[in-house]
């Protein structure tokens, strides 16, 4: 299921590999609709990393559901899944080899939290309040797109560019006598 407000959307889903990628599309597309296209990447990247814990961690099952919201200036991105564990962020590449056991660093999985943190300004987990399982969130700064115009603009440079007349200031004696002007009136069609 799909909903739609003007600033509000949530998908519901099951973290499954090829739904995964859908929602990224949606998350994407709903962001241009909103013209944070600047936000595209890293809430797409973001929310991949979110539902791809989902789908290797969650028990019992990988229903989940995602809710991008704009308020304020800001956009998040929260993921509910029934799993009550919360994530733990693991620490990154860099401070793994200089670890004690730098072999650890070399893992392929297990580092979309740290991906998470690395392109929002802030995230976060929490216990669902409403039921079993969690939130994880992050969030990012909305600054929107400049809107380019619709359209083509063609500028015809063999036209020369006309110039406004310069206006006429006429000094009246407001004694002086009246002055009739002809005026000639011409009646008929219009070329069409």
């Amino acid at each position: 299921m799909i909903s739609h407000s003007r600033r509000h959307c949530v998908v519901e889903l099951q973290a499954l590999p090829s739904r995964i990628g859908q929602v990224r599309r949606i998350v994407s597309a709903q962001l241009r609709h909103w013209q944070l296209d600047p936000l595209i990447d890293r809430a797409a990247l973001g929310v991949t990393e979110l539902l791809s814990n989902v789908h290797r961690h969650a028990q019992p099952n990988k229903a989940c559901t995602v809710e991008i919201e704009l308020r304020l200036g800001r956009l998040t991105v929260s993921v509910y899944d029934s799993d009550p564990r919360l994530p733990v962020l693991r620490e990154t590449r860099a401070d793994a080899l200089d670890a004690p056991n730098a072999l650890d660093a070399l893992e392929t999985c297990g580092r979309g939290l740290a991906l998470v943190e690395a392109v929002s300004e802030a995230w976060g987990a929490r216990p669902h309040g409403d039921g079993p399982g969690k939130i994880v969130w992050f969030s990012l700064r909305a600054t929107p797109a400049r809107v380019a115009p619709k359209g083509t603009v063609i500028i015809d440079t063999t036209m020369p560019v006309r110039e406004p007349a310069p206006a006429a200031f006429v000094a009246v004696d407001a004694g002086a006598a009246s002055v009739s002007v002809p005026v000639t009136v011409s009646v008929g069609t219009r070329p069409g």
